[in-house]
């Protein structure tokens, strides 16, 4: 016996439901099908059995009604079905509006479960929220403009940066100011004035021409970051770009000399050829669409370049070579393109992490500095050879390495051995400049520079013998005896300037008075009106 329609309609319901129970399942989830095809086939069976087991004594119903537990995953959750199974095993003896009702509590009970089982999961995946990282101080509002600043405005280009050296001639003796460190300096009151000047005169006009990536997209992490950090923070710049470019002092070439190596450059060629090439139609198709290159032929405007090659791809087009203002990682004197006085020595820095680019910055005191030098590094170029010749191994106070060893490593980092030294020394590699100058200036270690015709960062106005030793490459052999010479009043006087000479280091994703963005800044601006005064008679 089958049972009459009205119970196959019931059970037609019961299917439909689990069909919709199915259908309203979380996006992405699985379902185990093995277990929902197992409660289909227990409530059609239990809905059979009884309708072809007709006996008017209750055991029939007793025997068939007793709770199961099937448990099976639906809506992300499981679902204990026990009592709602026992009444399914019922439904020949439940009238329409019982059925219409069980089928209400199925649906009901699989959506608690689903949201309860939902909210377990979210607490079991939740993440440990990161600690928010300290959130960049908007810049205070700048001051309206005074009736000088704003006469200085009105001023041409031309005579605006006429006008600038007079006054930095006429500069006011400086004797105690909180932000400068004068014993860093050549001649703080003439810094400090030319600072002043170009915060209040200087414009910079930015190319927009240039495709991504060799223009426009700054490389932030590596040892060749400074170009891609200045690229970004004058582009993002308010104060010292200008839209016109006829109010512009200065024109800057927003190009990437490590950009255009990953671009252009053929690996294992040995051809830098292609890459001055680039550069050259570039310049060329600017002279082309603007009046400003042919103006001055070039000498009001300036590349930034920390990347090993960045002097030889200037070299095809003879004006940007001789006549541009270049700030360069690699400030070699020695072959011609660089030149000392015109040309900037831009730093190179080492950034790991661009979001936290100021990272482990800081040192020891000297009383926790027992290790007199190290150097670790791998051996390229023609200083480090000898040096490692010399000293490696030969004696306890000179820590002189190749790559670092792992079993030293394993003792002591790199980072912490130049925090417990007092000298740190930077021998040139392939190249004059290194990346261990600015290291050991932000670990509070004494540089030790070994490379000649090598223009340090910022020569201009910085005077490096107060807070580093400079050897030459001839007296490698006599490095200890160099150091040693140096008397510990001597020693704590440069490691106090080194101290204060890191603020002007470090690049702020925000830039600050004097840090590294204005430092460069100011260079290459220097370095233009040194242009102006050498030849214009006033």
């Amino acid at each position: 016996m089958l049972g009459t329609d009205d119970d196959m309609q019931k059970l037609q319901l019961i299917s439909a439901t689990l069909m919709r129970i199915v259908r309203r399942r979380r996006p992405g989830y699985r379902i185990n099908w093995r277990k929902l095809f197992l409660i289909a086939v227990i409530m059609t069976s239990a809905g059979t059995v009884i309708q072809t087991c007709i006996v008017s004594n209750p055991f029939p119903i007793w025997f068939f009604s007793p709770s199961v537990m099937v448990s099976y995953k639906a809506l992300n959750g499981t679902w204990q079905v026990n009592e709602a199974l026992s009444r399914v095993e019922h439904i020949s003896v439940l009238n329409s509006t019982s059925s219409i009702q069980l089928v209400q509590d199925i649906e009901k009970s699989a959506r608690n479960s689903s949201t309860r089982s939902s909210r377990r999961r979210r607490r079991r995946h939740v993440k440990k929220a990161k600690p928010a990282e300290p959130e960049i101080p908007p810049p205070p509002p700048r001051p309206d403009p005074s009736p000088w600043q704003r006469y200085v405005w009105s001023l041409p280009p031309d005579e605006a940066l006429m006008y600038a050296i007079k006054e930095i001639k006429r500069a006011p003796i400086v004797t105690d100011d909180p932000d400068l460190h004068a014993p860093l300096f050549r001649n703080v009151s003439i810094f400090k004035r030319s600072y002043e000047m170009m915060e209040n005169v200087l414009k910079v006009y930015i190319y927009p021409d240039g495709r991504r990536p060799i223009f426009h997209e700054p490389h932030l992490q590596g040892i060749y970051a400074s170009e891609g950090w200045f690229m970004k923070l004058i582009e993002e710049n308010r104060q010292f770009v200008a839209r016109d470019p006829k109010k512009a002092h200065l024109f800057y070439l927003p190009y990437s000399a490590r950009q255009l190596e990953l671009a252009i450059y053929v690996p294992n060629s040995h051809n830098l050829r292609p890459l001055s090439k680039y550069l050259k139609d570039y310049v060329n198709m600017l002279a082309a669409k603007y009046p400003f290159w042919n103006r001055k032929r070039g000498s009001d405007h300036f590349l930034v370049a920390c990347h090993d090659w960045g002097p030889y791809t200037v070299t095809e087009h003879k004006e940007l070579y001789r006549n541009s203002i270049k700030a360069l990682c690699n400030a070699d004197t020695s072959e011609g393109i660089f030149v000392a006085g015109k040309d900037v020595s831009l730093p190179e820095t080492t950034i790991r992490n661009p979001r936290k680019p100021l990272r482990y910055i800081g040192g020891k005191r000297v009383s926790q500095r027992p290790i007199l030098a190290f150097f670790a590094g791998n051996m390229h170029g023609r200083v480090r050879p000898i040096l490692l010749k010399h000293w490696s191994d030969k004696d306890e106070d000179m820590r002189i390495y190749g790559p670092l060893p792992l079993r030293v490593s394993k003792k002591m980092s790199y980072v912490e051995h130049m925090k417990s030294s007092r000298f740190c020394i930077c021998p040139m590699g392939y190249e004059v400049n290194s990346p261990r100058i600015v290291e050991a200036i932000y670990y509070e270690c004494v540089p030790v520079i070994i490379a000649d015709n090598f223009v340090p960062p910022f020569n201009e106005v910085l005077d490096w013998s107060v807070f580093s030793v400079i050897v030459a490459e001839k007296d490698i052999v006599n490095l200890k005896e160099i150091l040693q010479a140096i008397s510990l009043r001597r020693y704590l006087s440069m490691q106090i300037n080194v101290k204060m000479l890191q603020k002007h280091f470090l690049w702020n994703p925000r830039p600050i008075r004097y840090d590294l963005f204005h430092m460069i800044l100011h260079s290459i601006w220097f370095s233009r009106l040194n242009q102006i005064e050498l030849t214009q008679d006033y």
